[in-house]
Protein backbone atom coordinates (compact mmCIF):
# COMPACT_ATOMS: atom_id res chain seq x y z
CA UNK A 1 0.00 0.00 0.00
CA UNK A 2 2.71 2.03 1.02
CA UNK A 3 4.27 1.53 -2.36
CA UNK A 4 0.80 2.52 -3.94
CA UNK A 5 0.73 6.09 -2.56
CA UNK A 6 4.63 6.46 -2.89
CA UNK A 7 3.68 6.44 -6.86
CA UNK A 8 0.10 7.37 -7.19
CA UNK A 9 -0.86 11.06 -8.02
CA UNK A 10 -2.86 13.15 -9.41
CA UNK A 11 -1.61 15.62 -12.06
CA UNK A 12 -4.38 18.47 -12.02
CA UNK A 13 -5.82 17.68 -8.58
CA UNK A 14 -7.80 21.11 -8.63
CA UNK A 15 -10.33 19.24 -10.61
CA UNK A 16 -11.31 16.83 -7.29
CA UNK A 17 -13.28 20.01 -5.90
CA UNK A 18 -16.22 18.88 -8.10
CA UNK A 19 -16.21 16.25 -6.01
CA UNK A 20 -17.48 18.63 -3.21
CA UNK A 21 -20.50 19.63 -5.31
CA UNK A 22 -21.35 16.26 -6.04
CA UNK A 23 -21.54 15.22 -2.69
CA UNK A 24 -23.81 18.41 -2.46
CA UNK A 25 -26.00 16.86 -5.33
CA UNK A 26 -27.05 13.97 -3.14
CA UNK A 27 -27.42 15.41 0.06
CA UNK A 28 -29.74 17.83 -1.38
CA UNK A 29 -31.44 15.08 -2.90
CA UNK A 30 -31.95 13.13 0.60
CA UNK A 31 -33.36 16.54 2.39
CA UNK A 32 -37.51 17.21 2.29
CA UNK A 33 -39.39 19.02 -0.77
CA UNK A 34 -41.23 22.09 -0.78
CA UNK A 35 -44.77 21.77 1.12
CA UNK A 36 -47.56 20.56 -0.89
CA UNK A 37 -49.67 23.14 -2.32
CA UNK A 38 -53.08 22.15 -1.35
CA UNK A 39 -53.21 20.39 1.67
CA UNK A 40 -56.07 17.39 2.27
CA UNK A 41 -57.62 15.92 5.68
CA UNK A 42 -57.44 12.87 4.35
CA UNK A 43 -55.38 11.37 0.90
CA UNK A 44 -57.30 8.09 1.50
CA UNK A 45 -60.10 9.36 -1.25
CA UNK A 46 -57.15 10.09 -3.42
CA UNK A 47 -55.57 6.79 -3.71
CA UNK A 48 -58.27 5.48 -5.70
CA UNK A 49 -57.67 8.32 -7.98
CA UNK A 50 -54.05 7.42 -9.31
CA UNK A 51 -51.94 4.39 -9.57
CA UNK A 52 -48.33 4.55 -6.95
CA UNK A 53 -45.63 5.01 -8.83
CA UNK A 54 -42.68 2.30 -9.06
CA UNK A 55 -39.47 3.71 -7.56
CA UNK A 56 -37.17 0.63 -7.76
CA UNK A 57 -35.68 2.05 -11.24
CA UNK A 58 -33.66 4.82 -9.18
CA UNK A 59 -32.55 1.90 -6.91
CA UNK A 60 -29.07 1.09 -9.04
CA UNK A 61 -29.50 3.87 -11.92
CA UNK A 62 -29.37 6.84 -9.36
CA UNK A 63 -26.04 5.64 -7.83
CA UNK A 64 -24.71 3.93 -10.67
CA UNK A 65 -25.14 7.57 -13.08
CA UNK A 66 -23.09 9.28 -9.68
CA UNK A 67 -20.39 6.49 -9.97
CA UNK A 68 -20.05 7.78 -13.63
CA UNK A 69 -20.11 10.84 -12.64
CA UNK A 70 -17.36 10.54 -9.82
CA UNK A 71 -14.84 8.74 -12.64
CA UNK A 72 -15.41 11.27 -14.72
CA UNK A 73 -14.09 13.79 -12.15
CA UNK A 74 -11.35 11.66 -11.38
CA UNK A 75 -10.61 11.32 -14.98
CA UNK A 76 -10.22 15.21 -15.30
CA UNK A 77 -8.10 15.15 -12.41
CA UNK A 78 -5.45 13.31 -14.28
CA UNK A 79 -4.56 10.12 -12.31
CA UNK A 80 -0.98 9.11 -13.09
CA UNK A 81 1.82 6.45 -12.01
CA UNK A 82 4.77 8.47 -11.10
CA UNK A 83 8.10 7.02 -11.18
CA UNK A 84 11.04 9.40 -10.10
CA UNK A 85 14.33 9.01 -11.00
CA UNK A 86 17.54 10.78 -9.62
CA UNK A 87 20.79 11.41 -11.74
CA UNK A 88 23.19 13.22 -10.58
CA UNK A 89 26.11 15.56 -11.99
CA UNK A 90 30.13 14.45 -10.74
CA UNK A 91 31.07 17.80 -9.09
CA UNK A 92 34.41 18.25 -10.94
CA UNK A 93 36.89 16.94 -8.12
CA UNK A 94 38.76 13.86 -8.58
CA UNK A 95 40.49 12.19 -5.24
CA UNK A 96 42.68 9.56 -5.31
CA UNK A 97 43.59 8.29 -2.05
CA UNK A 98 47.00 7.04 -1.29
CA UNK A 99 46.96 4.29 1.49
CA UNK A 100 49.76 3.16 3.53
CA UNK A 101 49.78 -0.49 4.25
CA UNK A 102 53.16 -1.08 5.06
CA UNK A 103 53.33 -3.48 8.69
CA UNK A 104 54.12 -0.47 10.71
CA UNK A 105 50.35 0.42 10.32
CA UNK A 106 49.81 -2.26 12.75
CA UNK A 107 51.00 -0.43 15.55
CA UNK A 108 47.81 0.15 18.43
CA UNK A 109 48.76 3.41 19.68
CA UNK A 110 45.27 5.27 18.85
CA UNK A 111 42.38 4.58 21.00
CA UNK A 112 38.74 4.18 19.95
CA UNK A 113 35.63 3.97 22.55
CA UNK A 114 38.18 3.67 24.93
CA UNK A 115 40.55 0.92 23.38
CA UNK A 116 43.43 0.48 21.82
CA UNK A 117 43.14 0.28 17.85
CA UNK A 118 45.61 -0.19 14.80
CA UNK A 119 46.11 2.55 12.69
CA UNK A 120 45.17 1.11 9.67
CA UNK A 121 42.02 0.37 11.71
CA UNK A 122 41.22 3.92 12.78
CA UNK A 123 42.34 5.28 9.59
CA UNK A 124 40.16 3.09 7.31
CA UNK A 125 37.47 4.24 9.60
CA UNK A 126 37.86 7.99 9.39
CA UNK A 127 38.55 7.61 5.46
CA UNK A 128 34.94 5.60 5.43
CA UNK A 129 32.97 8.62 7.01
CA UNK A 130 35.16 10.72 4.48
CA UNK A 131 33.93 8.93 1.42
CA UNK A 132 30.52 9.19 2.34
CA UNK A 133 30.53 12.91 3.05
CA UNK A 134 31.29 13.71 -0.89
CA UNK A 135 29.24 11.77 -2.71
CA UNK A 136 29.33 13.97 -5.78
CA UNK A 137 33.24 13.53 -6.44
CA UNK A 138 34.81 10.71 -8.36
CA UNK A 139 37.10 8.95 -5.91
CA UNK A 140 39.71 6.28 -6.21
CA UNK A 141 42.12 4.27 -4.04
CA UNK A 142 45.81 3.14 -4.32
CA UNK A 143 47.10 0.95 -1.42
CA UNK A 144 51.06 0.76 -0.67
CA UNK A 145 53.57 -0.47 1.28
CA UNK A 146 56.99 -1.55 -0.88
CA UNK A 147 55.36 -0.93 -3.86
CA UNK A 148 51.68 0.49 -4.75
CA UNK A 149 49.01 -1.54 -5.90
CA UNK A 150 45.39 -0.33 -7.57
CA UNK A 151 43.17 -1.13 -4.88
CA UNK A 152 39.87 0.87 -6.93
CA UNK A 153 39.40 2.99 -10.03
CA UNK A 154 38.32 6.32 -9.47
CA UNK A 155 34.47 6.54 -9.52
CA UNK A 156 31.56 7.83 -8.31
CA UNK A 157 29.93 3.83 -6.67
CA UNK A 158 31.47 4.95 -3.59
CA UNK A 159 29.98 1.59 -2.14
CA UNK A 160 32.64 -0.04 -4.26
CA UNK A 161 34.81 2.46 -2.90
CA UNK A 162 34.20 1.65 0.34
CA UNK A 163 34.55 -2.43 -0.05
CA UNK A 164 37.61 -2.08 -1.56
CA UNK A 165 39.15 0.13 1.40
CA UNK A 166 37.55 -2.05 4.01
CA UNK A 167 39.30 -5.29 2.29
CA UNK A 168 42.75 -3.62 2.89
CA UNK A 169 44.97 -6.29 4.77
CA UNK A 170 48.73 -5.96 5.72
CA UNK A 171 50.79 -8.52 4.79
CA UNK A 172 51.06 -11.21 7.40
CA UNK A 173 53.47 -14.36 7.39
CA UNK A 174 50.85 -16.51 4.97
CA UNK A 175 51.59 -12.94 2.79
CA UNK A 176 47.67 -12.36 2.12
CA UNK A 177 48.52 -8.97 2.60
CA UNK A 178 47.07 -6.33 -0.19
CA UNK A 179 50.30 -5.39 -0.68
CA UNK A 180 53.02 -8.34 -0.45
CA UNK A 181 56.23 -6.22 -0.33
CA UNK A 182 57.69 -4.88 2.52
CA UNK A 183 58.70 -1.19 3.14
CA UNK A 184 56.93 2.09 2.66
CA UNK A 185 57.18 3.15 -1.35
CA UNK A 186 55.86 7.29 -0.83
CA UNK A 187 56.98 8.48 -3.92
CA UNK A 188 55.64 5.48 -6.24
CA UNK A 189 52.30 5.70 -4.45
CA UNK A 190 52.45 9.20 -5.38
CA UNK A 191 53.52 8.92 -8.92
CA UNK A 192 50.52 6.30 -9.61
CA UNK A 193 48.15 8.25 -7.97
CA UNK A 194 49.11 11.07 -10.28
CA UNK A 195 49.03 8.76 -13.53
CA UNK A 196 45.53 7.63 -12.78
CA UNK A 197 44.35 11.45 -12.43
CA UNK A 198 46.23 12.49 -15.41
CA UNK A 199 44.28 11.48 -17.94
CA UNK A 200 41.07 12.73 -15.83
CA UNK A 201 38.84 16.10 -17.27
CA UNK A 202 38.41 17.60 -13.92
CA UNK A 203 38.40 21.10 -12.46
CA UNK A 204 40.17 20.09 -9.22
CA UNK A 205 42.38 16.84 -8.70
CA UNK A 206 43.51 16.02 -5.36
CA UNK A 207 45.76 13.35 -4.09
CA UNK A 208 45.03 11.97 -0.15
CA UNK A 209 48.25 10.49 1.17
CA UNK A 210 47.74 8.73 4.28
CA UNK A 211 51.32 7.17 5.74
CA UNK A 212 52.95 6.46 9.23
CA UNK A 213 56.49 6.45 8.04
CA UNK A 214 59.11 7.93 6.06
CA UNK A 215 59.81 6.77 1.90
CA UNK A 216 62.23 3.44 1.96
CA UNK A 217 61.40 1.77 -0.73
CA UNK A 218 60.13 2.52 -4.62
CA UNK A 219 61.98 3.91 -7.46
CA UNK A 220 61.14 7.43 -7.59
CA UNK A 221 61.85 9.59 -4.60
CA UNK A 222 58.58 11.52 -3.29
CA UNK A 223 59.62 14.85 -3.78
CA UNK A 224 60.45 13.89 -7.58
CA UNK A 225 56.64 12.72 -7.74
CA UNK A 226 54.93 15.60 -6.21
CA UNK A 227 56.76 17.32 -8.55
CA UNK A 228 55.42 15.84 -10.98
CA UNK A 229 51.92 16.28 -9.42
CA UNK A 230 52.50 19.99 -9.34
CA UNK A 231 53.01 19.93 -13.21
CA UNK A 232 49.93 18.09 -14.01
CA UNK A 233 47.77 20.22 -11.60
CA UNK A 234 47.29 17.81 -8.63
CA UNK A 235 47.40 19.20 -5.21
CA UNK A 236 49.10 16.40 -2.47
CA UNK A 237 47.12 16.59 1.09
CA UNK A 238 49.49 14.65 3.11
CA UNK A 239 48.70 13.22 6.46
CA UNK A 240 50.83 11.44 8.84
CA UNK A 241 49.64 9.05 11.37
CA UNK A 242 50.80 7.76 14.65
CA UNK A 243 51.50 9.26 17.79
CA UNK A 244 55.51 10.15 19.00
CA UNK A 245 55.20 7.06 21.32
CA UNK A 246 54.07 4.34 18.80
CA UNK A 247 56.87 2.51 17.69
CA UNK A 248 57.88 -0.56 15.27
CA UNK A 249 57.94 -3.86 16.99
CA UNK A 250 60.83 -5.86 16.70
CA UNK A 251 59.06 -8.10 14.96
CA UNK A 252 59.71 -5.74 11.93
CA UNK A 253 62.52 -4.13 12.34
CA UNK A 254 65.46 -4.79 14.51
CA UNK A 255 66.23 -1.85 16.03
CA UNK A 256 62.49 -0.07 16.02
CA UNK A 257 62.19 3.79 15.34
CA UNK A 258 59.82 6.16 14.74
CA UNK A 259 60.09 6.72 11.38
CA UNK A 260 58.43 9.75 10.24
CA UNK A 261 59.56 11.97 7.98
CA UNK A 262 57.58 15.55 8.57
CA UNK A 263 59.69 17.68 7.05
CA UNK A 264 58.98 15.86 3.63
CA UNK A 265 55.42 15.42 3.99
CA UNK A 266 55.52 18.95 4.61
CA UNK A 267 57.37 19.79 1.64
CA UNK A 268 55.00 17.62 -0.46
CA UNK A 269 51.91 19.79 0.45
CA UNK A 270 53.57 23.36 -0.06
CA UNK A 271 54.63 22.67 -2.97
CA UNK A 272 51.78 21.73 -4.73
CA UNK A 273 49.54 24.08 -2.76
CA UNK A 274 47.83 22.02 -0.39
CA UNK A 275 48.62 21.19 3.13
CA UNK A 276 49.66 18.53 5.80
CA UNK A 277 48.59 17.13 8.70
CA UNK A 278 49.97 15.39 11.82
CA UNK A 279 47.29 12.86 13.70
CA UNK A 280 47.95 11.85 16.73
CA UNK A 281 45.16 10.99 18.20
CA UNK A 282 41.36 9.84 16.73
CA UNK A 283 40.04 13.17 17.73
CA UNK A 284 42.61 15.43 15.32
CA UNK A 285 42.36 12.08 12.53
CA UNK A 286 39.17 13.12 12.33
CA UNK A 287 39.32 17.13 12.56
CA UNK A 288 42.16 16.82 9.15
CA UNK A 289 39.85 14.93 7.29
CA UNK A 290 36.96 17.16 8.52
CA UNK A 291 39.28 20.43 6.97
CA UNK A 292 40.25 18.35 4.14
CA UNK A 293 36.50 17.98 3.11
CA UNK A 294 35.55 22.00 3.89
CA UNK A 295 39.01 23.08 1.84
CA UNK A 296 37.93 21.17 -1.34
CA UNK A 297 34.50 22.40 -1.76
CA UNK A 298 32.43 20.43 -4.28
CA UNK A 299 29.57 22.13 -6.88
CA UNK A 300 26.68 19.21 -6.15
CA UNK A 301 24.03 18.95 -9.21
CA UNK A 302 21.09 16.44 -8.68
CA UNK A 303 18.34 16.30 -12.03
CA UNK A 304 15.19 14.50 -10.85
CA UNK A 305 13.65 12.77 -14.19
CA UNK A 306 9.69 12.42 -13.48
CA UNK A 307 8.06 9.46 -15.96
CA UNK A 308 4.16 9.78 -15.38
CA UNK A 309 1.78 7.19 -17.03
CA UNK A 310 -1.20 8.32 -18.00
CA UNK A 311 -4.15 6.31 -16.05
CA UNK A 312 -7.29 8.55 -17.00
CA UNK A 313 -7.94 6.89 -19.95
CA UNK A 314 -9.07 3.90 -17.17
CA UNK A 315 -11.16 6.50 -15.34
CA UNK A 316 -13.04 7.37 -18.73
CA UNK A 317 -13.65 3.63 -18.98
CA UNK A 318 -14.78 3.52 -15.56
CA UNK A 319 -17.06 6.32 -15.94
CA UNK A 320 -18.51 5.02 -19.34
CA UNK A 321 -19.10 1.99 -18.17
CA UNK A 322 -20.75 3.04 -15.34
CA UNK A 323 -23.14 5.44 -17.47
CA UNK A 324 -23.98 2.85 -19.63
CA UNK A 325 -24.90 0.83 -16.64
CA UNK A 326 -26.90 3.55 -15.52
CA UNK A 327 -28.99 3.87 -18.92
CA UNK A 328 -29.27 0.25 -19.38
CA UNK A 329 -30.72 -0.10 -16.39
CA UNK A 330 -33.12 2.69 -16.72
CA UNK A 331 -34.25 1.41 -20.04
CA UNK A 332 -35.04 -2.02 -18.89
CA UNK A 333 -36.83 -0.98 -15.67
CA UNK A 334 -38.24 2.76 -16.47
CA UNK A 335 -40.18 4.52 -13.77
CA UNK A 336 -43.82 3.82 -14.76
CA UNK A 337 -46.55 3.62 -12.68
CA UNK A 338 -47.13 -0.05 -10.98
Amino acid sequence: MSEFFEHFRFAQPIWLLLLGVVLLLLILRRGKGADAAVIFPNLGILVSLGAKVRQVAWHWGLPLAFLALIFSILALARPVWRNEYQSRSASGIDIMIAFDVSLSMDIDDFVDQGLRARRIDVAKKVVDDFISRRPEDRMGLVAFAGRPRDASPITLDHQWLRNSLDQLRLNDREDQGTVKEQGTAIGSALAAAAIRLQARDAKSKVIVLITDGASNSGKISPLDAAEQAKTLGIKIYTVAIGTTEGRVDRSIQLFPYQEFDLPTLQKIASMTGAEHYWAQDLATLKQTFTTIDNLEKTDAKSLVSINDTELFPWFVGLALLSALAAAAYLALNPPTPA
